[in-house]
């Protein structure tokens, strides 16, 4: 199956947000093509956590915490170093203090 370009994914994803009353921007714009994106979910509280994409145990690519709940400086450090290794990352942060990030929402896995 075919992948979508990843700039075309992160805008439909930024607008869905929008559309759903969730604040979100790009803290930074990796390849258009084929970057990998990292989520930062901000509750508002200096609590945050972030996402990747990656295969499940099951085999099935999905979104999954690489830290969750914890200090908004330890996340924000822990993109730093991910951004370090990969300078094609996408790095998107949301801001909802109910914690919505719609990663899970269809369409979304890929």
């Amino acid at each position: 199956m075919a992948r979508l370009a990843t700039g075309i994914w992160v805008s439909a994803y930024l607008m869905r947000l929008s559309q759903a009353g969730i604040h979100a921007h790009v803290v930074r714009k990796g390849d258009a093509t084929a970057g990998a994106v990292a989520i930062k979910l901000a509750l508002m509280n200096g609590r945050a956590s972030f996402f990747t994409r990656g295969y499940g145990l099951d085999g099935r690519i999905g979104w999954q915490a690489q830290i969750e709940d914890a200090g908004e400086a330890e996340v924000d450090a822990a993109l730093a170093r991910q951004r370090g290794y990969d300078p094609d990352l996408w790095v998107i942060e949301v801001e909802d203090p109910r914690g919505r990030h719609m990663l899970d929402d269809p369409g979304f896995e890929e």
